[in-house]
């Protein structure tokens, strides 16, 4: 079986040029030093800047979740099986 011809040395010179491009801009980015501010951690600590979902609809989930289970599991909600609660 014949060997595939190997790629011109222009070629292998645009690929190692691209490649070391890459790897300075991804480098780069290391460098730099996103500070916050004191004034601006008031925005960061805002519940719609909270990852996740809605907490309301998280709330609506693990009720129905309960419901469907029937049972309370270990989310800290007190009582007992009887329905009592």
């Amino acid at each position: 079986m014949p060997r595939p011809p190997h790629s011109p040395p222009q070629a292998r010179a645009a690929v190692a040029l691209i490649a070391a491009l890459m790897g300075v801009l991804v480098l780069g980015g290391c460098a730099l030093q996103p500070w916050v501010k004191p004034y601006e951690r008031e925005h960061l600590a805002d519940p719609l800047m909270q990852l996740g979902d809605d907490t309301l609809a998280a709330v609506h989930r693990e009720h129905i979740h309960a419901v469907r289970e029937a049972a309370r599991g270990a989310t800290g909600v007190q009582g007992g099986g009887c329905g009592c609660n």
